[in-house]
């Protein structure tokens, strides 16, 4: 059975976000292997804490990546 674990900051997503990427990860598998594996497929997102995140050295927040990702 595939198992997908996914890390998210914490409140990063909201419930509708969540269940869509759990069934785009299911929609993937399925498609990438046999359909017999939909039901069987598992989705874990797991969320984080902010400042439980490291890169380069340094722990980072949410607000940190997001300034990143600005324009």
């Amino acid at each position: 059975m595939p198992l997908v674990q996914l890390k998210v900051f914490e409140l990063e997503l909201t419930q509708d976000q969540t269940d869509q990427i759990i069934q785009g990860f299911t929609d993937v598998i399925a498609d990438a292997t046999h359909e017999k594996l939909r039901d069987v497929t598992w989705v874990i997102v797991n969320e984080v804490k902010d400042c439980h995140w490291g890169v380069g050295g340094k722990s980072i927040k949410l607000e940190d990546v997001k300034r990143l990702c600005v324009d």
